[in-house]
């Protein structure tokens, strides 16, 4: 064994400690699917409480109909305590966790996750113990929320008593809005002096709407109310077209996928080698380099990489994401992307410079007719296997497995310059530099070992475990055989990065679209 193999073995091993504990850390955290369900229940209760506006058509009736239901609110109680149920069943099962390292769980009042280690636990497993706390108490925070907010829908439904009973679980600091309610749906009604701020404080969206409409009608400020319900009533209005878009957007697009799909499969049965699905799809890559080069790319150029040298020169430049305001952190997550794709494009130019020219079909970007019909064709092709792997996802991981960070900080950002940052990370950066390692490089590197779908298959799964979270490996890897299988039919890299591009867009246009009706 020669010492350039003896190092590149060792760090494979580093790196597979390194990107494995990401995964197991990413156990823990949630995934931010339930969080999206919530926004778009907040969003339909929105519309709920405005009535039909005098010179309005009966077609504003019927899409109100339509995108509500029959009724909203047990609807969106029901989703509350469906999240509520979850989030419980996932604290109990970190709870048993840090049982399991010799601590006993953090009490729900207590204000600070961080308690003292058994003597008996490693270094390790006191980290390990101390990254449980603060997701316990993360979790312990979110019942508490949803505890609020469920009451206000018991409540808003004439279930006062019930509404009463789960504000009194309420712990601080959201024991104080829980009395300031419990004062309104009693019997007297109570208002405490600090009505109003302790709503403006812990209550949004329609939740604090329901709660002020409540306190201006007990204290007869009939002018306040009517301005309320007027703000309410536009609110409506705009949130109604947006749902209509989010709801029925990926509807139809699956359903012309699905059609896709099935003429697909229908003609590769009939035509068999002269359908469309079998084109160039045992046509290996010429591959003049071996598993050395793939490795080297892969483990030194894009894991090393991403998971040691960018983030050891951006500790050393003392920038951390956390200390940034809102445009800082698109920078910032643009400019850490955009380092990692240099330095891994560079030792992937560098590994394989010396076979160059390289053998026709490699990297090949074809300004032709068809690559976007690849594109397209395969994003509505994805559309309706990504909707049915979701949910076999939810019901393997039940809410944990983590998510993409960026995902919840565009459902929540407001400034278009930051977005149109996020936008562009997402949407070209990230397409150009995967697509180019993943479907480019490592796809056909692995067909001198495998057939192509079997390069496929494993560049998929590769592809999949690099986004570091556990609940996205199987959507991922579906997602990664879409774009294997349009790359390798299409022999174009322009098709794939345009499927990605797309897949990204319309992904952010929809956090964008439901952060935006939210605020």
């Amino acid at each position: 064994m020669t010492i350039k193999r003896l190092i590149l073995g060792l760090m494979t091993l580093a790196i597979a400690f390194l990107v494995g504990g990401s995964l197991l850390k990413s156990l823990g955290e949630p995934q931010i699917t339930n969080r999206l369900e919530l926004y778009q229940t907040d969003l339909l209760l929105h519309a709920t409480e405005p009535q039909l506006l005098p010179g309005q058509p009966d077609e504003f009736t019927q899409l109100r109909k339509s995108v509500l239901g029959e009724n909203p609110l047990k609807s969106a109680l029901e989703q509350y305590q469906k999240v509520r149920n979850t989030a419980s069943k996932n604290l109990e099962k970190l709870e048993t966790q840090l049982d399991a390292l010799g601590h006993a769980p953090v009490p729900s009042s207590t204000p600070s996750a961080n308690q003292t280690t058994g003597q008996g636990l490693t270094k390790a497993a006191t980290t390990q113990a101390t990254q449980l706390q603060k997701v316990i108490e993360k979790q312990r925070s979110l019942i508490q929320q949803l505890d609020l907010r469920i009451g206000i829908l018991q409540a808003k439904s004439g279930n006062s008593s019930d509404a009463k009973a789960t504000w009194q679980n309420l712990t601080p600091p959201l024991d104080a809005i829980g009395e300031v309610l419990t004062g309104f749906w009693s019997d007297p009604p109570r208002i405490t002096p600090d009505a109003e701020p302790q709503i403006n404080r812990h209550l949004e969206g329609w939740f604090q709407y329901v709660a002020l409409a409540q306190l201006y009608e007990l204290q007869q400020r009939t002018d306040a109310l009517t301005a309320l319900q007027a703000q309410e009533r536009a609110i409506a209005q705009n949130t109604l077209v947006k749902l209509a878009l989010i709801g029925t957007v990926p509807v139809i697009g699956s359903l012309i996928g699905a059609g896709l799909l099935i003429f697909l499969f229908t003609q590769r049965l009939v035509k068999g080698r002269d359908s469309i699905l079998a084109t160039n799809a045992d046509l290996a890559w010429k591959t003049p380099w071996d598993w050395e080069t793939i490795l080297l790319v892969l483990v030194i150029g894009f894991f090393f990489t991403g998971q040691v040298l960018v983030p050891l020169i951006v500790s050393l430049l003392g920038l951390s994401f956390s200390t940034f305001a809102t445009r800082g952190r698109a920078i910032y997550a643009l400019t850490y992307y955009l380092m990692m794709a240099i330095f891994t494009l560079s030792i992937l130019y560098f590994s394989i410079r010396k076979y160059i020219p390289l053998p026709e079909g490699w990297f090949q970007f074809k300004a032709n007719l068809r690559w976007p019909l690849w594109g397209i064709g395969g994003y509505l092709a994805a559309l309706p296997l990504m909707l049915g792997v979701s949910l076999i996802n939810q019901q393997i991981w039940q809410g944990q497995g983590g998510s993409n960070p960026l995902l919840q900080i565009v459902l929540e950002e407001a400034d278009p310059i930051a977005l149109a940052i996020f936008f562009f990370t997402a949407a070209v950066a990230a397409p150009v530099f995967e697509e180019t390692l993943f479907r480019g490089f490592l796809l056909p590197s692995l067909t001198r070992y495998m057939p192509v779908w079997g390069a496929i298959a494993l560049s998929s799964f590769i592809f999949a475990f690099a986004h570091l979270s556990l609940s996205e490996v199987l959507p991922l890897t579906v997602l990664g055989c879409v774009l294997g299988i349009v790359y390798t039919r299409s022999r174009n890299l322009l098709a794939p990065m345009l499927l990605h591009s797309l897949w990204n867009s319309i992904t952010m246009l929809g956090l964008f679209l439901l952060g935006s009706a939210a605020r």
